[in-house]
């Protein structure tokens, strides 16, 4: 009975129920949601008059397809305040509660496109989204770019060069550019990059491409939350290419030779060939599609048109097969759990007992005196032991 009087809990509920008619909305939908109700009342306990405006206004000019809302809502989720996070997570509730409706509108699909793009520095990954962004909201879509930025390990600053490059696409009103740093994520995706795609989704933009940095193993990350995986390599790579071949490219839907034009034309060529070879040496990844292997410009804008198609037929392909879907609840499995590692990890090196043992085991183990492993051991025994 407590729950029922908990302002947070009131809160959310009518939030929720005045996303859908009262009539339509069945107690088998009721359920689950009483159940995300709970664990949010455990997680934050009561919301203040500015906090509930600040979310109603947020929440309003999201959906409402506000660049300027969906930005300080990207902000929000964000940041490192513990109070912040705990606001952000119910704002991502309301817009899951809104997505969820549309997508019942939908058939059971997903509404919006999410395709990730990946390479090596100098394969032309910021061109080529802009030409292909450009293209794409001049047929009507809209499009969202969350571009993550190399940052600095030691202040946290980052260039935030892809929004300088995308100069034109910055400049349209049916385009939304974002530049995240890493912050020392492996892989070059924030842990939050996710929940961005979420927003970005429940502000109306069917297209979300997700730009990430450089290219190796630990970009399987990025791969978890997309629906089509993208790989573009440079046409005069050369063996500095080859490690990635059994790394990301097994992950990669679709490569792409960027700079196909001038005198790139044949090395490109041959580099398409080789990558085609490549790729049916690799076991498949779906029942419902073969990777492919193209050719594209961005000076000339030859194949842009031609790689667009091939996105759609894929898309098409996954979404009749019911791959695409399943492929995403999947996805939200992989996130949740890379969330609680990285929260335990976190609460781990926090921790009284390991934070006093820790600088004299790190020296122990530096000089030699006791194994890696014996000195995780008794730290976690710390941990363990101290812990209620």
């Amino acid at each position: 009975m407590r729950l029922l009087h908990c302002p947070l809990f009131r809160h959310i509920t009518a939030t929720h129920c005045c996303l859908c008619h009262p009539k339509t909305v069945s107690k088998s939908l009721c359920r689950p949601w009483r159940a995300v109700s709970t664990a949010l009342n455990q997680h934050i306990h009561d919301l203040s008059g500015p906090e509930q405006r600040l979310l109603n206004k947020l929440y309003t000019g999201l959906i409402g397809g506000q660049r300027a809302s969906l930005a300080e809502s990207i902000t929000l989720v964000e940041t490192q305040h513990p109070r912040k996070k705990e606001l952000a997570q119910v704002l991502l509730q309301r817009v899951l509660a809104y997505r969820g409706e549309q997508e019942s509108r939908n058939g059971g699909k997903p509404v919006a496109f999410r395709v990730g793009l990946s390479g090596p520095p100098g394969a032309g990954k910021s061109t080529f989204i802009e030409v292909v962004g450009k293209m794409l909201t001049g047929r009507g879509h809209k499009v969202s770019v969350l571009a993550v930025d190399p940052s600095s390990c030691t202040t946290g600053g980052s260039l935030m060069g892809d929004k300088t490059r995308m100069t034109e696409l910055s400049r349209d009103m049916n385009a939304f550019i974002r530049p995240s740093p890493t912050s020392g994520t492996l892989g070059g995706v924030t842990r939050t990059t996710n929940e961005a795609v979420v927003l970005c989704e429940g502000a109306g933009y069917d297209i979300v491409l997700v730009e990430t940095v450089g290219v190796g193993q630990s970009e399987f990350a990025v791969a978890d939350m997309v629906d089509m995986f993208v790989l573009l390599i440079p046409p005069a790579g050369g063996d500095e290419l080859q490690g990635i071949k059994r790394g990301i490219i097994e992950r990669a839907d679709l490569v792409i030779v960027t700079k196909s034009d001038g005198d790139l034309v044949v090395p490109a060529r041959r580099i398409q060939a080789e990558y085609t070879s490549a790729m049916k040496l690799l076991r498949r990844q779906s029942k419902s599609w073969n990777p492919k292997v193209v050719r594209a410009s961005s000076h000339s804008i030859e194949g842009i048109s031609e790689v667009w198609a091939i996105m759609e037929s894929y898309r098409q392909a996954m979404l009749a097969s019911g791959e695409l879907q399943a492929h995403r609840r999947a996805q939200q499995k992989v996130w949740m759990w890379t969330l609680i590692q990285e929260n335990v990890l976190a609460h781990f090196k926090h921790h009284p007992a390991v934070r006093e043992a820790l600088p004299h085991l790190e020296e122990t183990v530096s000089r030699g005196d006791i194994s890696p492993g014996l000195a995780s051991d008794l730290l976690l025994k710390a941990f363990l032991s101290s812990s209620p």
